[in-house]
């Protein structure tokens, strides 16, 4: 048996050796991946970043948006809340960003008889503001030479709902508890206390 053995051993090592010399000499790094976990977790990466890139992009778009909110209803009168955000686009850091997203008009009133004349009543109020964008901007950066584009388009406004966060916010607040500990303590000879562990429930 043992004579078996060490000729079949002998003859594998002897059979590999021929197969090496044949097909040439090969080292460690031949035979696995030299760039194993790297090249896997560069690839990981990759995916994580190809989901991720879009959503950023949008959400830095709808930080770039100044919304119909932002001006007085139907006119193109920025109010202190639409000029505090032109104000923080136009000092962005690094870098401001030059394009600026307009949102379409949606609070003019629309008229069934006549939707042609929505169509431009919204198209002129969009012209106003603008106009009326790019003045504040160019006000805002004089003597930067910032050159701001102003593009139009119309996103769903982003939001949720506060009744659901109230409620969470709540039963979090309520269903906390609480253990107050006080100790036994004795005296001397003559008397003793024992623990009492009473139950609080509160914020």
């Amino acid at each position: 048996m043992n004579g078996f053995i060490g000729k079949t051993a002998t003859a594998i090592f002897f059979a590999g050796g021929s197969m090496m010399v044949a097909g040439g000499c090969y080292g460690y790094k031949d035979l696995v991946d030299p760039c194993y976990p790297d090249r896997y977790d560069y690839a990981a990466r990759q995916n994580v970043k190809q989901c991720f890139g879009p959503q950023v992009q949008n959400g830095h778009i709808l930080d770039q948006t100044i919304w119909n909110y932002d001006f007085e209803p139907g006119t193109a009168n920025l109010t202190e809340g639409g000029k505090a955000h032109l104000t923080y686009l136009a000092r962005r850091r690094p870098v401001v960003d030059t394009t600026v997203f307009l949102q379409v008009a949606h609070d003019i009133s629309y008229d069934p008889a006549a939707p042609d004349k929505y169509s431009a009543e919204r198209n002129e109020l969009d012209n106003k503001r603008t106009k009326a964008i790019q003045d504040y901007l160019s006000a805002e950066t004089a003597g930067r030479s910032v050159a701001f584009n102003i593009v139009r388009h119309d996103p769903a406004e982003v939001g949720q709902s506060a009744v659901s966060v109230n409620r969470s916010v709540v039963g979090m607040q309520a269903g906390a508890q609480g253990t107050l500990m006080r100790g036994a303590s004795g005296g001397g000879a003559g008397g003793g206390g024992s623990g009492v562990t009473p139950q609080a429930t509160g914020r």
